[in-house]
């Protein structure tokens, strides 16, 4: 199980990753790689294989190799996710940092793009909610039309969940409960999608 999927509460599902773009990884790469292409030319200057300045230099390209091997690792696991319930963002490779905001909570998605961007297909999303910080801002995503898209769908979908049978509801009941003790929605919220859900019945 990986550790995005540990954090799913019960009858959660995730419906959409997304890094940030590639185009945050270029500047690392080109200064990684004329680091490397100095560091090459100035040991092949040094003379044979067996000059020290020859693996003095070889030993300095571990430097920006590993430098670029730890920023792409970085970008892996920044991930910024919708579930049938929240959106998250999730950092840090060896220490996580995870901030989440419910749909429910969610006001307003402000997305940004660039003539690059456009281009590209990357841009800003601003996710303006009810919470005490306010905004979440993910700059540079990847796909932010589609991003922002699954938000709008999936914050219609827990606005108006499709009922199929009457076996359905009990299960709903359940979930809105756990959302109502996560402090997701209130007492009052809870009671009324509660009395709307048994009139189905």
């Amino acid at each position: 199980m990986s550790y995005v999927e540990k954090l799913l509460a019960r009858n959660e599902r995730i419906v959409r990753i997304t890094r940030d773009h590639w185009i945050t990884l270029l500047p690392t790469i080109l200064i990684d790689a004329a680091i490397i292409i100095v560091i090459i030319g100035l040991s092949a200057a040094g003379g044979t294989l067996l000059s020290p300045w020859t693996w003095f230099g070889l030993v300095l390209l571990l430097a920006p190799i590993a430098h670029l091997v730890l920023r792409i690792e970085v970008w892996l696991n920044e991930q910024h996710i919708i579930t049938n319930r929240r959106v998250l963002q999730v950092t840090g490779t060896f220490s996580k940092r995870v901030s989440d905001t419910s749909l429910d909570k969610i006001n307003d998605i402000l997305m940004k793009q660039s003539a690059l961007g456009r281009m590209l297909n990357f841009g800003d999303i601003e996710i303006i909610s009810g919470s005490e910080s306010g905004i979440d801002v993910f700059r540079y995503i990847a796909d932010p039309i589609g991003f922002k898209k699954e938000l709008l769908n999936q914050k219609e979908t827990l606005a108006s969940p499709d009922i199929t049978s009457a076996g359905d509801i009990p299960e709903l009941i359940a979930e809105l409960d756990e959302l109502r003790q996560q402090g997701t929605i209130t007492a009052a919220e809870f009671k009324a999608k509660k009395q709307q859900l048994l009139a189905q019945i």
